[in-house]
């Protein structure tokens, strides 16, 4: 069993970005001294949902501050960057941290960040696999060529180039997404948008579609698939779920507010309150106890082994980090260690 944190450093109203980006790094060094395993990283362009725009900057000052857990991206948008790029930056990472850092990558939406970084919608529509190639490439490779539809260079060295690649995982919401990452034999993360059965679901077609296709696994990599999910501790569910109610639709209303599209295309929007209740009925929500069963429940279900918890639910993160490693992680390992 894994069990890692959610950091997407969003910010509560009254909040400075300065105090969310504080808060992030004390997050993540409570989760190494609470026994978490990882800390995973998220990164969002102009909206308060999240106000890191680099996860791997942000993963690379989090491993300098720490010595023992790992940190991952959850994930590194590849429709707003270069693959080459982000590759160099994940070789980088994982060569000075001793092999600490986990690289998720995800297609991302059709956001304004595309204008103003200046990739074009086209990379969000049809260029994710080209640019998720290249970048497995150049990390597994010495030296690369490229010559397809988003890129195009003559050989260069691969500078510098970690031994054993950082183990790289791709977000999917979608079958068509679980079959890319299936056909290149990549381990899949899951959100905690859905429950148990769709992520069950999901893993059901990812497997057919490796046996169909007899996918090897790659090289440096298992599939240890990804399960997210929102986690809090109180003293009761009904404790609980009340302070998330009241908490987390004041980061979930101006968040989900600032994706903006980059064309004329309608945009659909969470109810914030409806999308709490709906998180608070999926996931590890109440007592230690109720927690407890609800993460063996989810393993049960999925199958999945390795699950990071969003525990940023009221915008002060400390205390549920702290019960989360000592009431309820513990607990849920021994009910696996000892079956």
């Amino acid at each position: 069993m894994r069990f890692g944190i959610f950091l997407p450093s969003g910010q509560w109203p009254g909040q400075s970005h300065g105090e969310v980006l504080d808060r992030t790094i004390a997050a993540a060094l409570a989760a190494e001294a609470a026994g978490f395993d990882d800390v995973w990283l998220a990164e969002h362009h102009f909206m308060s949902y999240g106000v890191c725009p680099s996860a791997t900057t942000l993963a690379g000052f989090i491993l300098g501050a720490t010595s023992r857990i790992d940190v991952g991206t959850a994930v590194s948008v590849l429709s707003n960057q270069h693959p080459v790029a982000l590759a160099e930056q994940a070789a980088l990472l994982s060569l000075v941290s001793g092999g600490r850092f986990r690289l998720g990558v995800g297609r991302g939406g059709p956001w304004m960040d595309l204008e103003v970084f200046g990739t074009g919608l086209s990379r969000y529509e049809h260029g994710f696999a080209e640019s998720l190639d290249l970048l497995l490439t150049w990390l597994e490779s010495e030296q690369v060529s490229w010559s397809g539809e988003s890129f195009r260079f003559r050989p260069v060295p691969v500078v510098p180039r970690a031994a054993t690649p950082p183990p790289v995982l791709v977000a999917c919401t979608s079958p068509a997404t679980e079959a890319l990452a299936a056909a290149r034999g990549l381990p899949m993360l899951l959100g905690m948008h859905v429950g148990d059965l769709e992520k069950a679901a999901a893993i059901a077609r990812y497997n057919s579609l490796l046996t169909a296709e007899g996918t090897p696994v790659r090289p440096g990599h298992s599939i240890d698939h990804i399960a997210t999910g929102l986690a809090h501790v109180a003293g009761s569910r009904r404790e609980a779920v009340a302070t998330l109610t009241r908490e987390l639709p004041r980061w979930l209303g101006p968040g989900l507010a600032g994706h903006v599209p980059v064309d004329d295309r309608p945009r659909s929007s969470r109810d914030p309150a409806q999308y709490t209740r709906e998180l608070c009925d999926l996931h590890p929500v109440g007592t230690p106890d109720d927690c407890v069963e609800s993460l063996v429940t989810t393993v049960e279900r999925t199958g999945i082994r390795h699950l990071i918890l969003f525990v940023e639910g009221t915008g002060d993160p400390l205390e549920n980090i702290s019960r989360l490693g000592t009431e309820v992680i513990p607990r849920t390992r021994a009910h696996f260690e000892s079956r």
